[in-house]
């Protein structure tokens, strides 16, 4: 879809530079900011994803992992 959006002369400046220093496109390059800030704005999705790893990998504690905090809670003043 095509659009027409203003910005301040500088960020585009840094736009294109960064464009031809990543050797992209600057559609590329917008897209992948406007993905990148809606991602970070959505924080239902945000959990929505973590929920997905999670039921991809299980949430068992890993053996290793529990007895190094063990270890560590036990150095620790309280």
């Amino acid at each position: 879809m095509k659009t027409a959006i203003s910005i301040p002369n500088e960020v585009f400046q840094e736009a294109e530079r960064l464009a031809k220093r990543t050797r992209r496109s600057r559609s590329s390059l917008f897209t992948e900011a406007i993905r990148e800030y809606v991602a970070r704005h959505s924080p239902d999705e945000v959990t929505e994803a973590f929920d997905r790893v999670l039921a991809e990998i299980g949430n068992k504690p890993d053996p290793f992992v529990s007895a190094a905090a063990r270890r560590v809670l036990r150095r620790s003043e309280w």
